[in-house]
């Protein structure tokens, strides 16, 4: 194992020669440490130069170990049959409750599905299909409506220009608040 310092201001990464590995290959354990694989015929200075290189998807990387960490210490083991009744209620509620404000907001909605989403709330295609998560069943109503919302607009402006924030904030007026509380939760 070999440690090099590198021309910019990364963790420390660990250097390893692998007699089968035929090319660079940098990895991000869970724990954040950056270990990169020389090959038999590879040099350090080239596997340092290779991590240079890859600087901003070792930073992303890390980053993403990071976030992943957060969410596995801050979750909670909840009883299957809790999970399960959770997910059946989002399944029912959610999308009647879309449809609803579809109707208010004079829109329609081809399809909409409920899943185990882990980095969105919800998404909306051009068709007219809206995808949303389960875990919104979970946060107060004025802020499941806020995103319920947003996908809506999206079936009348499909971007996130200031028209479309417009729409949103004309129909939900609490659009920001929500927006807060949304990343106050996903930042905890």
């Amino acid at each position: 194992m070999i440690q090099i310092d590198l021309p910019f201001d990364a963790p420390e990464i660990l250097f390893v020669r692998h007699p089968r590995a035929r090319r660079y290959v940098i990895r991000v354990a869970d724990d954040g440490m950056v270990r990169v694989t020389i090959p038999r015929w590879g040099s350090r200075k080239e596997a340092a130069a290779f991590a240079a290189r890859e600087r901003a998807w070792i930073e992303n990387e890390r980053r993403r170990a990071e976030r992943e960490r957060v969410e596995r210490a801050r979750s909670v083991d909840v009883p299957a049959d809790v999970l399960r009744d959770l997910r059946a209620r989002a399944r029912r509620e959610l999308p009647a409750r879309l449809l609803e404000l579809a109707s208010r907001h004079g829109v329609s909605v081809t399809r909409v599905s409920v899943r185990n989403q882990k980095w969105r709330w919800g998404s909306c295609s051009r068709g007219g299909h809206i995808c949303l998560n389960w875990r919104l069943i979970r946060m107060p109503d004025w802020v499941r409506d806020y995103v319920l919302i947003h996908e809506l607009m999206h079936l009348k402006r499909m971007d996130h220009s200031p028209r479309f924030w417009r729409l949103v904030a004309a129909a939900c007026p609490a659009s920001s608040e929500a927006r807060a509380w949304l990343r106050a939760y996903s930042r905890a």
